[in-house]
């Protein structure tokens, strides 16, 4: 199968291409595709160089698959023309998450949204993913009325400049920002552009998003999203409030047997999730169960995830796996 990786040479799109190799997804000829400034450079894939080439001869070169992530207007731009080739697109960037005609997909919660006729599917945001992975099994079982999560994301979320940042801090250099202030010794509670809501993006990706993945528009969640001096992995803390009351040792269970999930979650042998076990991981890690004790039939829990892995390219990768167990990709 010819696959393309659309920002191939980028934090994310190198990130996809370590993930399709260690998943063996059935990669005959992969198509690099990047910026005009990156045509031309050579990325490894499996123990052989590739060539980058232009979006246009990315077309060109007819792929089953493209999987996208170059931003959102590259996005906007460029997923169209390869889809009107006949190209399944998976795009990571944001540019059709909330578009009513595409689908928002995290597999183990939705993937049977998926028909033959989806051209253009979109990864959702990397917060979102982790936390409705964890939070379907718990809905299916007690159905969630609302959703308080606070985030601890990481710099990759940003970028390699922001992961730069951090280290030339750490080092006493001067150097590009990636953030208005100093990361490294700090807490930015904003992520992304201020909407006039008083929320940011990222905040309102999660509400939204979380809605249209678990296909129930009356799950209310409200967001705070804050970045912190990690390399790699997002945490969050997670405030869940269900209609019918739950048992913990079954909420355990229910965890533990989930697709994706791994629970950690023993005080007694300080047994909790944290982004260093979880780097380079595809799994959504969940621990810290306990009831809120201030109302009833709420449940608090910490979810964590590599960001880089499950909350994007991992996702991305299980989206082709799954149009490819359907036959809607050959």
């Amino acid at each position: 199968m010819k696959v393309a990786v659309v920002g191939a040479t980028g934090l994310v799109g190198t990130k996809m291409l370590q993930v399709l190799a260690e998943r063996n997804f059935p990669v005959t000829e992969l198509v690099p595709v990047a910026s005009e400034r990156s045509v031309g450079k050579e990325v490894e894939f499996k123990g052989k160089k590739y060539k980058v080439v232009s979006m246009a001869d990315g077309i060109a070169a007819k792929p089953a698959v493209a999987i996208f992530s170059a931003g959102g207007s590259t996005s906007l731009e460029w997923a169209p023309k390869f889809a009107e080739a006949g190209i399944r697109v998976i795009d990571n960037s944001s540019a059709w998450r909330m578009d009513p005609t595409k689908k928002l997909v995290v597999p183990e919660v939705n993937a049977s949204v998926l028909t033959g006729n989806d051209y253009i599917i979109a990864n959702p945001n990397c917060s979102t993913i982790q936390m409705v992975v964890a939070l379907q099994p718990l809905h299916a079982r007690y159905k969630i009325k609302r959703v308080v999560v606070s985030t601890y994301q990481s710099v990759t979320g940003t970028g390699k400049k922001a992961v730069d940042q951090l280290f030339n801090e750490r080092k006493g250099v001067k150097g590009d920002m990636a953030y208005k202030y100093q990361i490294d010794l700090n807490v930015i509670p904003q992520i992304d552009v201020f909407l006039d809501n008083g929320y940011t993006k990222e905040e309102m990706k999660m509400v939204n998003e979380t809605k249209k993945i678990m296909q129930d528009d009356s799950i209310r969640v409200t967001a705070t999203t804050v970045r912190i001096p990690v390399v790699g992995g997002h945490s969050e803390s997670v405030n869940v409030e269900f209609e019918n009351d739950f048992d913990l040792n079954e909420v355990q269970q229910l965890l533990s047997a989930a697709p994706g999930v791994i629970v950690e979650n023993n005080d007694a042998e300080l047994l909790y999730p944290m982004p260093l076990n979880a780097h380079e991981r595809d799994e959504v890690f969940v621990g810290r169960l306990r009831r809120d004790e201030t109302q009833p039939k709420t449940l608090n829990m910490w979810i964590v995830s590599d960001n880089l892995r499950k909350g994007a390219a991992t996702n991305a990768v299980q989206i082709a796996e799954y149009l490819l167990s359907k036959s809607i990709l050959s």
